[in-house]
């Protein structure tokens, strides 16, 4: 499995920024995708050291437009713990 497919892309909530003060950072991943596949792919494609790693499954929300119900897709989001000091250069400055 290539590394740049499992993690999908980022999530810059107010949530997830207040994450990143305790060096946690937030991804959209695979949802296939395991927890020490989705430590490896960060410490491969940003060359840092993970702790940890946690995943969660979030469901879609049932939305309405124009009058018509809707659902918006359901994901799969990885929070990952990184050493003290390390740091991710990607999000700095968002």
């Amino acid at each position: 499995m290539n590394y740049e497919d499992i993690l999908i892309e980022p999530i810059l909530s107010e949530k997830a920024t207040m994450l990143r003060e305790q060096n946690k950072y937030t991804f959209r991943v695979l949802p296939s995708a395991n927890k020490y596949e989705i430590k490896e792919a960060v410490r491969r494609l940003f060359n840092v050291k993970v702790l940890d790693c946690t995943t969660m499954n979030v469901r879609g929300k049932v939305k309405r437009l124009r009058g018509k119900p809707g659902k918006t897709s359901s994901y799969k989001k990885a929070i990952v713990k990184l050493a003290p000091g390390e740091t991710i250069k990607v999000f700095e400055g968002l």
